[in-house]
């Protein structure tokens, strides 16, 4: 079995899934799975992380200042085993790219129970640390869910 290949996508590929991506590398570190980020907007193409992004992750002992925002292309559809969206707006933007039934199931809001991770973008360093919060909780489950898929 190929080692799973996880994206954690948002809009601009900034706030939401740059934070995504740094927790469940943390958590991963140790095994041979590939993590990545990107936005299903072109907005902040080869930009760092919002530097709250930043400042969060690096109080919870995380470095994501070297993460590069990235647009989500049409291969990554195939490329990575499991595709986690932010928000059920980006969750629609992700499946209507896709092409096949085999594309549509590696899609998945992060969040249990339909829920969205809310945009901190543009609001004070509360809300990105509650962002994180929410992050690293579901980023915990996917580890576990990893794990018993028998990585």
């Amino acid at each position: 079995m190929n080692a799973p290949k996880v994206l954690m996508v948002c809009l601009g590929n900034i706030c939401r899934s740059p934070i995504a991506e740094g927790i469940l590398r943390s958590k991963l570190k140790n095994l041979d799975i590939e993590v990545a980020s990107a936005g299903t907007s072109g907005w902040h193409i080869g930009e760092s992380p919002h530097e709250l992004s930043i400042e969060v992750a690096k109080n919870n002992g995380i470095d994501i200042s070297e993460q590069k925002g990235r647009q989500l292309k049409l291969t990554d559809l195939d490329y990575f085993t499991h595709i986690y969206a932010m928000d059920t707006s980006n969750y629609r933007n992700i499946i209507d790219l896709c092409r096949t039934e085999r594309q549509r199931c590696k899609v998945h809001l992060i969040l249990e129970n339909n829920q969205s991770v809310p945009d901190p973008y543009g609001h004070g360093f509360g809300d990105f640390e509650k962002t994180f919060d929410l992050l690293d909780t579901a980023c915990s489950r996917i580890v576990n869910e990893l794990n018993t898929s028998n990585i």
